[in-house]
């Protein structure tokens, strides 16, 4: 099947020529302003070797903001990291660090876990 067909929703196929296809549309979530979003800020050892990273989540917006936000923190904090799937991590313990800088750019944080 070709990709540009895979968007097509609840139809496989049809022999009517007039027949319009009703397709996903794929659109991306909008970016809300800082103050009016709530990010959970936490330790986390799960299925990373027993090394700790700081994870944020609860992120609403686009990738590409996501993103941004995620090399801020890693840059401030001067260490490695990723920002993927809604959440954005950073390599080691800065979880008092990362809700400094959250709340200074204006986000509400909550500390998840002890």
């Amino acid at each position: 099947m070709s990709k540009k067909n895979k968007d097509r929703v609840n139809i496989v196929y049809s022999t009517n020529p007039d027949f319009s296809y009703d397709f996903e549309e794929n659109e991306a979530p909008e970016t809300l302003e800082p103050s009016k979003q709530l990010l959970y800020v936490s330790l986390d050892k799960k299925q990373r070797g027993g090394k700790e990273v700081t994870l944020i989540e609860g992120f609403i917006g686009s990738d590409e903001d996501l993103k941004e936000l995620g090399k801020t923190l890693k840059s401030k904090c001067g260490v490695g990291g990723t920002a993927k799937d809604g959440e954005i991590i950073i390599q080691g313990s800065f979880r008092d660090k990362v809700i400094d800088l959250l709340t200074k750019e204006g986000y509400k944080t909550k500390r998840k876990g002890g």
